[in-house]
């Protein structure tokens, strides 16, 4: 039958170690919640309530976008508008994945590893959406046609299969070796971020004279740069609860922060990429070639195929691996009678 009563929560020494969160004490839902449970944890407060709600709700704010877009855009026909609605929809699934992985990773260990391996895979595919709007209306004028430009959504292509390979093997080493799992998943993340935006990166602090693309997007990339590595950073260092644990437990820690401060740089990244387009395209499609759909939609569905079968076998992984927290996890269960 059907309880509407909220699932308990418990404490750090209640869960097994791969649920813990750094600093980090309380608000943990349990470690074998039912669907049902996790959907129910949406209205209650957990240290894993706001994290779902700072990437459900913008998910929507992106959909609209894209909606709003497609009605002033002809997305079908216009080759010069595939890069944005590439873009717009890597914008979308990214944070809708993590809200969901959020939701539903408290259900068992191997859930838990299967939802963030799906996270760091949308992760990856908002890596090439970048990439594909970089190179189609962000990469500056003395750039362009160069084999840089011609090969950077490929080399892209590439980074995203890294990435997600990197960030999902991020998750082996780390009960063991802790530093090593979150060194990994830095590089998995800042690795293809760098390179996306080293077209950005020259307009900005090195280009100077013509050929820059110098115009009025300039504030608003500086404003997506800052919140970017603002959001490395809180990702990396786990401030403010590292320095007061027990305190940011529900509210105020870090992943919340991280996730705010990456959905804020997406929107800023977004207005300035939709600006660039229209203020430079009369230029680009004199100048530029104009996008494929091997270099647009058909990259983002060989990129999709190639995440989907690393998950897939990072996931058989699980099960042919034994489960040792999870025995240990039911053996302090049994004794200790958490329900």
């Amino acid at each position: 039958m059907l309880s509407l009563k909220l699932p308990r929560l418990l404490s750090i020494n209640q869960v097994p170690k791969v649920f813990h969160e750094h600093s980090i004490i309380f608000g943990y839902r349990h470690p074998r919640s039912t669907a049902t449970d996790c959907l129910f944890s949406l209205f209650q407060l957990t240290n894993e309530t706001v994290n779902i709600w700072t990437h459900f709700l913008p998910t929507w704010y992106f959909l609209w976008n894209l909606l709003a877009l497609s009605y002033t855009l002809d997305f079908w026909n216009e080759a010069y508008t595939w890069p944005l609605l590439v873009y717009m929809l890597s914008s979308c699934i990214y944070p809708f994945t993590s809200s969901c992985a959020h939701t539903f990773s408290s259900m068992s260990t191997r859930a838990r590893h299967i939802c963030f391996f799906f996270d760091y895979g949308a992760l990856s595919l908002y890596s090439l959406g970048s990439a594909t709007v970089y190179a189609a209306y962000i990469m500056p004028d003395k750039w362009i046609n160069t084999p840089f430009h011609k090969w950077f959504v490929p080399v892209a292509v590439f980074n995203t299969i890294v990435s997600t390979g990197l960030s999902c093997y991020s998750r082996s080493p780390e009960l063991d070796h802790p530093i090593l799992s979150k060194v990994v998943r830095i590089v998995a993340f800042a690795y293809p971020y760098l390179f996306d935006n080293i077209p950005l990166f020259y307009r900005l602090f090195l280009c100077s004279g013509e050929g820059c693309a110098h115009n009025e997007t300039i504030p608003i990339h500086y404003r997506h740069v800052a919140l970017a590595f603002l959001t490395c950073f809180l990702f990396a260092t786990h401030l403010p609860e590292r320095l007061a644990p027990g305190r940011f437990d529900y509210i105020g820690h870090s992943h919340q922060l991280f996730h705010i401060c990456a959905i804020i740089g997406t929107h800023f990244q977004m207005e300035a990429i939709i600006m660039d387009m229209s203020l430079r395209h009369s230029w680009l499609t004199l100048h530029a070639p104009l996008p494929t759909f091997m270099n647009t939609i058909g990259a983002l569905g060989i990129a999709l195929m190639l995440n989907l079968f690393i998950i897939a076998l990072f996931s058989l992984a699980l099960y042919w691996t034994p489960t040792l927290p999870d025995l240990k996890y039911a053996y302090l269960h049994k004794k200790s009678k958490i329900d």
